[in-house]
């Protein structure tokens, strides 16, 4: 089970004076565009938990982990727990509930959230699986819908999500040198999924550009002139 903290808990420690070690487990691009002030960012896909469990050893005060939601901060806390971590919780809500209550962040450049991501990517592609199997007339093609279909039911049960995962390993998902802000992550992250989507559409264009042209389209006029 994992410990969980409000905002306003962890406000009220910040005013106090209290030591606040705050994990954030974003995107370098997420971070980048607006963080709880003095927290640091290792994203869910780089955490070492064996690693942050022997920084921490011995050290005073809890480990507060926090990321959009509160999804990654689970399974981030998961993980440290297993590696023997266990005064770690996580930050109820995330960074946007964070905010919300007055705790104070560091705000840059607006960049494109990981989950926003995944919705564009899984729409883009049943919209191609349909689009293929339509146009082709070939129903194997249902199969990419169906499957990306199963793959949000599973990440909806599980609280895991496999494209979310290699979303973040993708390059404009990490932050460059030199850039705080990551609005150039940002800005490359809508081009690339621009891109994406626009090669989908295009792929569905296409498919049935060749559908219409096919010979079995003309098929039934070339009898008819026949039979005259």
């Amino acid at each position: 089970m994992v410990d969980t903290i409000t905002p306003a808990v962890l406000l009220e420690f910040r005013r106090r004076g209290q030591s606040v070690d705050v994990l954030d487990v974003r995107t370098p691009a997420e971070f980048g565009e607006v963080h709880v002030e003095g927290a640091r960012n290792i994203p869910l896909d780089r955490l070492d938990p064996q690693g942050i469990a022997a920084e921490r050893a011995g050290a005073p005060g809890r480990l507060y982990v926090v990321c959009k939601s509160g999804g990654r901060s689970r399974q981030a806390c998961e993980k440290l727990i297993g590696a023997g971590l266990t005064d770690v919780a996580s930050v109820e809500g995330g960074t946007a509930a964070c905010e919300a209550a007055g705790v104070p962040v560091i705000r840059g450049r607006k960049a494109m959230s990981l989950e926003r991501q995944v919705r564009i990517c899984a729409g883009a592609l049943v919209v191609l699986g349909v689009a293929l199997a339509w146009f082709l007339k070939n129903p194997v093609w249902m199969g990419l819908s169906a499957f990306i279909g199963a793959g949000l039911v599973f990440a909806g049960i599980t609280d895991t999500c496999t494209m979310a995962m290699m979303l973040a390993k993708m390059p404009w998902n990490q932050a460059r040198r030199g850039t705080s802000s990551g609005a150039t992550c940002s800005t490359t992250s809508r081009k690339a999924l621009i891109g994406f989507v626009m090669a989908c559409l295009a792929g569905s264009a296409l498919a049935a550009e060749q559908t219409q042209g096919s010979p079995d389209a003309e098929a039934p006029a070339t009898t008819e002139k026949e039979t005259r």
